[in-house]
């Protein structure tokens, strides 16, 4: 009998952190892990009964931590949104300001620097009513709100709570 001959696959080794900024072991990036760290905590705090004052606060102090720019942002997102819809209620989201109707997440802001992207996003889950035909958009990049921009969310968030 003819002996058999293995063959062994020697996986690929890249750089520390993988080229793309991955985790060659893991397969999320530091950032994403961080997020997924940070649901959890939410996740606990919401079962051992987080309160509607504490997740504002903790959405004000997620705001605080960003730069100024993101922060300016975020802050002028957070008060139209809360004037557009009161009935939203702001929490965290995977370390995110969200706010969300029924306890579930309509829309989220996205500080750039969270996975470090060149702008900051606002985005909106499933939940939103902005059914619009066979497709529509569900996040819009900001880098500065003027007018026009103000305007664009408050009618985002109106039609999204529908």
């Amino acid at each position: 009998m003819a002996a058999r001959k293995t063959t062994k696959k020697v996986a690929k080794k890249s750089a520390p952190g993988g080229a793309d900024g991955r985790s060659e072991a893991k397969g999320f990036s530091a950032e994403e892990r961080a997020a997924m760290r940070e649901r959890a905590k939410e996740l606990a705090s919401a079962r051992s009964g987080g309160d509607a004052a504490n997740e504002e606060s903790a959405v004000l102090a997620k705001i605080a931590e960003m730069s100024l720019v993101d922060r300016a942002m975020a802050s002028r997102v957070h008060s139209l949104i809360k004037a557009a819809a009161p009935d939203l209620a702001p929490r965290l989201w995977y370390g995110m300001p969200a706010w969300a109707k029924d306890g579930r997440v309509v829309c989220f802001f996205q500080s750039g620097a969270k996975f470090k992207a060149r702008y900051c996003t606002i985005a909106f889950s499933d939940r939103a009513a902005l059914d619009d035909g066979d497709m529509w958009p569900t996040s819009y990049a900001l880098t500065k709100i003027g007018a026009a921009e103000e305007q664009r969310i408050r009618e985002l968030v109106l039609q999204a709570v529908r």
